[in-house]
């Protein structure tokens, strides 16, 4: 069990030096980060399974269970709503499935800042309204779309390009916004972001902080693709670099005019 609390401690630190802020001032573990402390601490002596136990074109209901020696010491289930959110147009099986991974973590001790997930606890309100809204009748072209749209098999949908936990979008301040499930996705509704503030005429200075927010993201991506936001974002902001320092350097110069 010294392992386990050593994990338990490995957590509780990454907590607060990286967890995604949320409403209150509480910070979320993300699961990506509880997976590595967990195969850090464990290795392959101990595994985690997942099984769909529902998933009938409107819901998905996933356990995940935490075994050592064929022995289960773990478990935890979770539900995604079709169409609910961004994520779950497309990738509901696979944003169910890390829910339920955090929670069997989490009753191993390895939680995310408290037993239930925070993206759980956030989208409640959502999945209501969502099922509420599948129980009004739709048209017929509309519900044979449907069918077409929710019946591919689990197997058959394409991995993302990297774990959705690695494409965190966040606010110029800092706050989380989003989970996306493709590096794409994120290049996308980085951009969008920036356009909007400029729409709504926030300030330059602001326009940067959420660059330099999600810079780290940023230099996950591939050489295409960096390249690729970083033409738009030079477009947006007016900037013939988008390195770091270059960021700092006019995140600093329009510091100094707002004084």
């Amino acid at each position: 069990m010294s392992k386990l609390i050593e994990a338990m401690k490995h957590v509780n630190d990454l907590n607060k030096k990286v967890g995604v802020s949320q409403r209150g001032g509480k910070k979320y573990t993300e699961v990506f980060v509880r997976v590595e402390q967990f195969r850090m601490a464990f290795g392959e002596t101990m595994g985690i399974d997942t099984e769909i136990l529902v998933d009938d074109g409107q819901r998905v209901v996933i356990k995940a269970i935490v075994t050592h020696e064929g022995n289960i010491v773990g478990s935890g289930m979770a539900e995604e709503i079709r169409g609910s959110s961004r994520v779950n147009q497309t990738s509901a099986i696979e944003n169910c499935e890390t829910s339920a991974i955090g929670r069997a973590l989490a009753s191993l001790g390895l939680h995310g800042g408290s037993y239930a997930s925070a993206n759980e606890i956030a989208a409640v309100q959502r999945k209501e309204k969502a099922m509420e809204e599948q129980k009004q009748p739709e048209p017929k072209a509309q519900h044979e779309k449907s069918q077409i749209d929710v019946s591919v098999h689990p197997q058959e949908i394409e991995e993302p390009e990297e774990p959705k936990e690695g494409w965190r979008l966040v606010y110029h301040n800092g706050e989380f916004k989003d989970i996306l499930s493709t590096a794409g996705m994120f290049t996308s509704e980085l951009v969008k972001m920036v356009k909007l503030y400029q729409e709504k005429k926030r300030p330059k200075k602001q326009q940067l902080e959420i660059v330099i927010a999600n810079f780290e993201n940023l230099d996950k991506l591939s050489e295409t693709a960096r390249h690729t936001v970083e033409i738009s974002l030079k477009g947006l902001l007016d900037l013939t670099d988008l390195s770091k320092d270059a960021l700092d350097f006019e995140w600093n110069n329009l510091q100094k005019q707002v004084k």
